[in-house]
């Protein structure tokens, strides 16, 4: 048994027998396709969040709470809603603050970051 690989003119041309044979006809045919599209562009987030950690008046309950976003209030009713189902968690918007359910602060910035945050600071 042979293991001479045929070259590539022997490779581009089809084989006869072959079924699809009569499509490599009908390539010069075909419509050009779609151009390709420009790169996405970046989502530029806030400038800054402050991520910590909260017990008091929550009677020993820990929550996360995400501040200083400098979003309005639909924008981060809509981040919450998207931040509680990336991290299947309970929360709302108090104040102007995305609050989580949970100790949330190791896996919140790099969410935070993927939707163009630029500067995550962990406290608490």
């Amino acid at each position: 048994m042979s293991s001479k690989k045929p070259d590539g003119e022997e490779r581009a041309r089809p084989d006869p027998r072959s079924p699809f044979s009569a499509l490599e006809k009908l390539r010069e045919h075909l419509p050009a396709g779609q151009a390709p599209q420009a790169a996405p562009q970046i989502v530029r987030g806030p400038a800054r969040a402050v991520v910590r950690l909260e017990r008091k008046h929550r009677r020993g309950k820990e929550v996360t709470v995400v501040e200083k976003l400098g979003l309005s209030e639909s924008e981060l009713e809509r981040w919450c809603r998207e931040l509680k189902q990336a991290l299947g968690c309970g929360g709302a918007v108090e104040d102007g603050v995305i609050i989580l359910q949970g100790d949330l602060r190791p896996r919140v910035p790099a969410l935070l970051t993927a939707r163009g945050v630029a500067k995550v600071t962990t406290s608490g």
